[in-house]
């Protein structure tokens, strides 16, 4: 198993699955939530399995955490063929990209996580690999070098990104089919909570996991981590069944609150209001206010702050919204920026 990819069989036994990604579903039965998603690539399989050919290039969007690598476990799984795993950041040269293409086989799933990090050299061996199945080398240098075409075996592109926008619209229009995987519902979340304590084998009360999932963000992989943390604390603090009471002094501890929200949402928020007086500031300024990346701040952070509406998005710069204000218990007296007299 190399470091720029690795092949992992469609149908794994259970004796190949470590504890951790057993949480992870390996059926669309066993998927909850992104039902209008799931439907249309259960059609796509069906049909594509029907006629006998490999399913159509798939990209998939949407925050961290929400499952769209899951899901290319799940579509490998129902193919009934492998899936090559990589990410955008681990092709650095388009060499790697044609080694892992010529190594796959027919219909095999080739999935690429952060797709949009991809070099344009790197992204251009894709173009006819993904239209024509096919790979162009160039052979030799200057006037002696000639162009050679090798034929690939079909294949299905799965790729994944938390950044829609970066991606190159050459490389946009040649998928198939474009979702977009948004944040779950509480039920949703509460039913996930369900299965994973199921598989963990913890002891939980459902108003113990229904206080967790009001504060997993919507997201999953939060929801996970959580219930493992409040897991551990119910373990050594209390008689180790995870209750209503205990799930909420675990969550205070862990510093989350009522809505989910973090010690580096809590920072992220006060840094708006007090230090630059709700706004508008710039991204990068908040990013070296709070000492953390602006890439980490908008692909982590604010998309649950938009979603909940605490922080808005201006042409200036974040704002921090009266909601903010209302949920950290501050007075909302900002005032409109006077026009200047000059």
């Amino acid at each position: 198993m190399g470091k720029i990819a690795r092949i992992v069989s469609g149908k794994p036994s259970a004796d190949d699955i470590p504890l951790d990604s057993s949480l992870r579903p390996r059926c669309f039965d066993d998927f909850i939530g992104q039902t209008g998603i799931k439907d249309n690539i259960n059609i796509a399989i069906a049909a594509a399995k029907g006629r006998g050919e490999s399913l159509d290039h798939i990209l998939l969007y949407g925050p961290a955490g929400l499952g769209k690598t899951t899901l290319a476990y799940i579509i490998a799984a129902e193919m009934g063929v492998n899936i090559r795993i990589t990410s955008g950041p681990a092709i650095e040269r388009s060499g790697d990209l044609a080694a892992i293409l010529t190594n796959l086989r027919s219909q095999d799933v080739l999935f690429i996580d952060e797709i949009h990090r991809l070099g344009r050299a790197v992204e251009e061996v894709l173009y006819p690999a993904m239209e024509d199945f096919a790979l162009d080398i160039v052979i030799g240098k200057g006037a002696t070098a000639r162009s050679l075409r090798l034929k690939l075996p079909s294949l299905t592109l799965i790729g994944a990104t938390t950044r829609f926008a970066l991606l190159s619209p050459p490389l946009r229009n040649r998928f198939g089919a474009v979702h977009r995987l948004d944040f779950y519902d509480h039920k949703a979340i509460e039913l996930i909570l369900k299965r994973s304590a199921t598989i963990l084998k913890i002891k939980a009360e459902a108003r113990g996991l229904a206080e967790i999932a009001g504060r997993a963000r919507g997201t999953p992989r939060v929801a996970n981590r959580l219930l493992k943390r409040v897991r551990d604390y119910a373990q050594v603090i209390a008689n180790g069944v995870i209750t209503k009471e205990v799930a909420i002094e675990a969550l205070a501890k862990l510093e989350v609150d009522n809505v989910g929200l973090d010690e580096m949402d809590h920072k992220l928020l006060h840094t708006i209001i007090d230090k630059f007086n709700g706004g508008p500031v710039g991204l990068d300024t908040i990013a070296a206010a709070i000492s953390e990346e602006s890439d980490t701040i908008m692909d982590v952070y604010e998309p649950y702050l938009l979603q909940l509406g605490f922080v808005e998005r201006t042409p200036r710069g974040r704002l921090a919204t009266p909601l903010a204000y209302e949920h950290l218990g501050l007075p909302y007296n900002k005032k409109p920026p006077q026009p200047s007299l000059w």
